[in-house]
């Protein structure tokens, strides 16, 4: 996910080293036609609010560089352009090192030369990743200023250009540089990483993080991690009206306005007096960045205030501590829950090779919703509101093989910031566990796992634990009949198996092996077993599991632990050839060396009305005890029908 697997593609059909290579041999400086030096490439709807001239680094200053002294976040200040989404993000991405040099590469060959000036083509090249992709973006080094000024992003350094040549690059990929006015901090960092990001709304009622204590608790120990762990988050405080926007809060705040989270720390006090240094307290503390490099918190813990006075010179060093108007400061995780609306979280699961943190397994799919009035045909059934057609959408399978399994989601869809006739659809999907042995598209609605929000946004994200089965992913539009390309991303910490579900029901290729397809579809639903026999001496008795068979295909259920009523709710599907051919449920109980067999129930099942058929059948035994009765009772429903498609 994280790492190149293969060549980036270069964007707009221009390869940057051979642009490079001919105009170096030329001894001319780059002009890209791609992304011109004129007011459109600044403006899709505004007058140019002043006399704006293109310029290049050289015109700017005597000795142009592309990094000075490093990077960081100190290199990236919001500049006349509403893009503090999109420059909280860049200042994100100057704290990882590993991350700023995949989306720069070669950035000391990019440097000019202060050797050879010649060698320079005015021409840099930057990475970003968009829809399952990494793009390679090349542009001129000719930048917006106004009075010999950089007009839009720029670094504390006169000489330094980097952050101005990376929103270049990124604008050329929106289209212009107006259509980063106002944008979704989420999307830029994942444009840097390759990662999924979450949205957190922090003042929701459920979870309702400032007054429950664990919520609160469980979020900071998330973020923690995600800080040590180099994960990029973002916060925000949201706006109810225009006048709102970017207004300054009495604690210093800003409204509407992107803050980089650079750091989620423990910070260890010591009380005055002579018991200071065996009466330790603690505070957690968040560290955040204002992209416009000044307008910070004045409250507890703001630069300067008393309150650090209670932390030892030693720790204040080891957590870089300065009190200077640069955009950075400290605030107490409480003071920020209350505080801010909104937080970011982008994950970058595998984002190295050799990595001591757990290695998600990540499944891609490329897709799309396409409406078509054949209903075979159709994958734009609209939402769950939808009913009727709700499943004729884009159906992912999810195979949970492990006892437990933690899966994180994101459906997207093609960003629209360069195409203002199309806005983004309303998106969003809805998991529901099917049949243990499933491998073809569902047809009917069954038991929710999980569900994201519907929103349009560019993307949504889910995350949740799974036990042991089976899930079908049904993603969606809210509205039916909206046609769009979309991405499913899978992530399952233990290896769940994931697959793009395209067939209705078993086809010949299915059964290659078989000289006929299958007749009918029956689904077995084992709801619970009652009255069954004591199995162990100690504990509850049994440890029963269940077995299902059906012309020549069996499936194991989850053993349940202690219980001589056991409730499953446990599903199967099988598609048969010959309804005359009993489906058998056999009832075995799990033991350390040696299961053994409690009983089994023998259903013909030849209905094929369709109708779901409640069966109670008592346990007997097999072979030559087969009408031996057995103690214990199942409860069964069984559904059958020639219409593979109604199941």
């Amino acid at each position: 996910m994280g790492i190149l697997s293969k060549a980036p593609t270069p964007f707009k059909g221009q390869k940057f080293e051979e642009l490079k290579k001919q105009h170096r041999a030329n001894g001319t400086l780059f002009e890209d036609p791609e992304f011109p030096a004129t007011n459109a490439s600044l403006f899709y709807s505004r007058q140019s609010p002043g006399n704006i001239e293109w310029k290049r680094p050289g015109d700017l200053c005597e000795n142009p560089h592309f990094v000075v002294a490093g990077f960081n976040s100190g290199d990236v200040h919001q500049g006349s352009l509403g893009n503090c989404w999109f420059v909280a993000a860049t200042a994100n991405l100057a704290q990882e090192k590993e991350l700023w040099e995949r989306v720069i590469p070669n950035a000391k060959d990019q440097d000019w030369d202060d050797e050879d000036k010649s060698s320079y083509a005015g021409i840099f090249h930057f990475r970003f990743w968009r829809f399952g992709e990494w793009l390679d973006v090349v542009i001129d080094d000719r930048l917006p200023t106004m009075n010999n000024k950089l007009f839009y992003t720029h670094s504390q350094e006169g000489n330094e250009f980097w952050s101005a040549l990376l929103e270049k690059a990124y604008a050329k990929l929106s289209g212009c540089y107006e259509n980063l006015d106002g944008g979704n901090t989420a999307d830029a960092l994942v444009d840097f990483t390759g990662g999924v990001a979450e949205s957190i709304d922090l003042q929701n009622q459920t979870d309702n993080f400032l007054n429950n204590e664990e919520k609160a608790k469980e979020l900071r120990s998330s973020m923690k991690k995600c800080a040590e762990r180099k994960f990029l988050m973002s916060a925000s405080i949201k706006v109810t009206s225009a006048e709102e926007m970017e207004a300054k809060t009495d604690s210093g705040l800003i409204k509407g306005h992107a803050y980089g989270i650079t750091a989620v720390k423990t910070v260890k006090l010591a009380d005055s007096g002579l018991m200071g240094m065996f009466n330790k307290q603690k505070i957690y503390l968040v560290r955040l960045r204002n992209p416009w490099g000044e307008k910070e918190w004045n409250g507890a813990w703001s630069d300067g205030s008393e309150e650090w006075n209670k932390v030892s010179e030693s720790q204040r060093k080891s957590l870089g501590i300065t009190f200077e108007d640069d955009g950075e400061f400290w605030m107490p995780y409480e003071d920020f829950l209350r505080h801010f609306t909104n937080l970011v979280v982008c994950r970058m699961p595998n984002k190295a090779l050799v990595s001591l943190q757990r290695t998600w397994h990540e499944n891609l799919f490329l897709t799309e919703w396409k409406h078509d009035s054949n209903r075979i045909h159709n994958r734009a059934g609209g939402c769950i509101n939808n009913k009727d057609t709700f499943l004729l959408n884009p159906q992912f399978l999810i195979n949970v093989e492990s006892e437990k399994d933690d899966i994180m989601l994101s459906l997207s869809q093609p960003d629209k910031r360069a195409d203002k006739s199309e806005a983004n659809k309303t998106i969003g999907f809805h998991i529901m566990e099917v049949e243990a042995n499933r491998t073809t598209r569902a047809h009917k609605i069954t038991t929710k796992k999980l569900a994201s929000t519907f929103i349009n946004s560019r993307s949504v994200f889910a995350k949740g634990t799974f036990e042991k089965g089976r899930y079908i992913v049904v993603a969606s539009t809210f509205e039916p009949q909206v046609e769009s390309p979309l991405m499913m991303r899978i992530f399952s910490d233990s290896g769940a198996k994931c697959k793009h579900l395209t067939e209705d029901f078993p086809t010949l290729t299915s059964f290659f092996c078989c000289k006929s397809l299958p007749r009918v579809a029956t689904q077995v639903r084992v709801l619970s077993a009652s009255g069954l026999e004591r199995q162990d001496r100690t504990g509850g008795g049994a440890d029963p599991y269940l077995y299902i068979k059906c012309e020549g295909e069996t499936v194991r259920s989850p053993t349940r632990q202690n219980n001589l009523n056991p409730e499953w709710d446990f599903s199967v599907i099988f598609y048969r050839k010959n309804t005359s051919k009993p489906i058998v449920i056999e009832v075995w109980n799990k033991n350390v060396v040696k299961d053994t067999f409690m009983g089994q129930a023998v259903l013909l099942a030849q209905s094929t009305s369709g109708q779901p058929e409640q069966m109670s059948p008592g346990l007997k035994g097999r072979g030559r005890d087969s009408g031996e009765p057995k103690p214990g009772t199942l409860s069964i429903v069984v559904t059958s029908t020639e219409d593979m498609r109604l199941l």
